[in-house]
């Protein structure tokens, strides 16, 4: 191991177009999409038949077969069957926290390289049963003759093979996410307008990045699909402010299916390498990852569900002495207009940063013409998992772009948790 720490970069990144939920993916598994995936980075990167430190990826929609999901899609990505794969999951942050872990594996010497990825597909959901037909189907098969396979029978209802409704409602509030930020957006005043100007950016920034093909090298086609589906050139104003709210009947509402990330399938991949190893194979540096941070909130108590981010940025630039208007891009995962919002209005709060952060003072504003200046989630889509490996690669091609400066990452994630990262240009 190392006795320093080494810098870590990105030399790498793979997605495949964003898609709506049982849309041009409906057939695909979450191996599928990943391997898709992995493959095009490999190509791309001339990694065919290299072993690597480590695979680490992971989804929130799972069956029980994804129980290895990482170590198959190794099987499927054309690297050496000798990468290990290391399967994980922390809702939406789920890729960036693989790869901030690959990362300090990397920093500490103990292997030179790794992917980080992400998939999901609400397409393709697990039926379950519920707890008493499970329990009949596993005595059942356990059972050695007919005889005592129909005595198990025997007593059962139509009522047991109702399956059980998949959701991603909260399991401690049995709350949707978006009910939950529903209360945040009242909290913090979030009006209606405010939301639909959002997205309608979200939108428009999103058409300029493809129109200029800022994406072309990030996309691997998948199914015939070249492009996210979900992106909107033509919406307006008009058009948003037409859509009824989605969580909330009330009067007093303000989230859509607008101004809120549609279920969405897709993965995306992240490759990250001590420098010299990049160098070694002529990759690019697109950016340093310098800085990261994890935190969690009490949602259960009270606190807004989708709040842990103000935190976890506020402990990295305490950290780092940075402040919060020290970068040139800012990346905030847009899972509703209203959470980008909050998340903007908290840190400019003088009462929020002081009893909440523990600040002297505000972090302050920011300049929002350099927030998710080439689209985020709102139109390009949220396929759970693979949205922090998507927003990071953005983050490290601007940076590179530019060719100086910083960029803060900000993903909220279910459970009241948050991840956040800075990358610096290579």
């Amino acid at each position: 191991m190392s006795q320093h720490l080494r810098s870590v970069v990105i030399c790498g990144a793979a997605r495949i177009p964003f898609c709506r939920s049982n849309t041009a993916y409906s057939e695909l598994s979450n191996l599928d999409m990943l391997g898709v995936t992995l493959r095009g980075l490999v190509a791309r990167t001339g990694l065919q038949g290299e072993r690597l430190g480590e695979l680490s990826a992971g989804a929130v929609i799972t069956h029980s077969k994804d129980w290895n999901l990482a170590r198959e899609a190794v099987l499927s990505s054309g690297l050496s069957p000798e990468t290990p794969g290391l399967t994980l999951q922390q809702a939406c942050g789920t890729s960036l926290q693989g790869a901030l872990g690959s990362a300090a594996k990397i920093a500490a010497g103990q292997m030179d390289c790794a992917i980080a990825a992400g998939s999901d597909t609400t397409s393709d959901v697990p039926v379950v049963f519920g707890r008493r037909f499970a329990q009949r189907l596993a005595r059942l098969s356990r059972a050695k003759t007919l005889q005592q396979r129909l005595g198990l029978l025997r007593g059962m209802s139509l009522r047991e093979l109702k399956p059980i409704a998949p959701s991603v409602n909260e399991p401690r509030t049995l709350m949707s996410m978006g009910e939950h930020c529903e209360r945040m957006a009242r909290e913090w005043e979030i009006s209606r307008q405010a939301q639909d100007q959002l997205a309608l950016q979200s939108h428009q920034k999103a058409a300029a990045a493809y129109a200029e093909g800022f994406f072309d090298d990030l996309l691997v086609p998948c199914e015939g699909v070249w492009r996210d589906n979900n992106l909107r050139p033509d919406a307006s104003m008009e058009s948003l402010a037409a859509l009824r709210t989605a969580y909330d009947k009330s009067a007093a509402a303000t989230l859509t299916a607008g101004n809120s990330t549609p279920l969405t399938d897709g993965a995306a991949a992240l490759l990250l390498a001590s420098e010299d190893w990049a160098r070694e194979r002529d990759l690019p540096v697109l950016a340093r990852l310098t800085a990261f941070e994890t935190a969690a909130v009490d949602y259960v108590g009270g606190e807004g569900l989708l709040m842990a981010p103000t935190i976890a940025v506020a402990r990295m630039l305490q950290r780092t002495g940075l402040g919060l208007q020290d970068f040139d891009f800012y990346e905030i995962h847009e899972a509703f207009a209203a959470q980008v919002l909050c998340t903007l209005k908290a840190w400019e709060s003088p009462a929020y940063c002081r009893d909440r952060l523990g600040l002297d003072a505000p972090l302050g504003a920011i300049d929002q013409s350099h927030l998710n200046i080439k689209g985020s989630s709102l139109a390009i889509g949220h396929p759970f998992a693979a949205t922090g490996a998507r927003v990071t690669a953005t983050m490290a091609k601007l940076l590179h772009q530019k060719g100086r400066g910083r960029g803060l990452i900000s993903v909220c994630t279910a459970g009241g948790m948050g991840v956040t990262a800075i990358l610096e240009a290579g």
